[in-house]
């Protein structure tokens, strides 16, 4: 699929920190790499990412590629050579990005073709989807 305009630019969500009661804002920056995928920076304060072993830096930068699985927009997101699928919302000037947790399948993914059955299965066997739900950002806002 094509880069789409209305994703490009600077987006903020307030994330509220674990086992407190404080947000902190989380920056999103996406832009055109190629017609077909996007350059994905992620920054703020990320410092519980790090016994994750995916922050190098202040930031984390990667590229994005979308798919469109049963109507649902997903990015296909590699970071430091780590693909994260996360279904992509956008609404009323919202942008909202679910990553699917890393168990949403026990299946062995050998191609394209598998990944794209087992996350529609997987929409459609479930009420809700097996999220990250430390890592998703829900209704981000566009900066100017």
């Amino acid at each position: 699929m094509h880069v789409e305009d209305a994703l490009l630019g600077k987006w903020i969500a307030a994330v509220k920190k674990p086992q407190s009661s404080r947000e902190e804002e989380i920056y999103l920056t996406l832009s055109k790499k190629t017609d077909t995928e996007y350059h994905i920076s992620i920054t703020g304060n990320l410092h519980e990412l790090r016994p994750y072993r995916i922050l190098i830096s202040d930031s984390l930068n990667g590229t994005a590629f979308m798919s469109l699985v049963d109507n649902r927009q997903f990015f296909n997101i590699n970071i430091n050579s780590r693909v994260y699928i996360a279904e992509l919302k956008l609404k009323d000037d919202k942008l909202t990005l679910l990553p699917l947790a890393e168990s949403f399948t026990a299946k062995m993914i050998r191609n394209t073709a598998d990944l794209r059955k087992s996350v529609e299965v997987h929409y459609k066997t479930r009420v809700l989807p097996l999220l990250d739900d430390d890592f998703c950002l829900h209704n981000m806002t566009k900066l100017n």
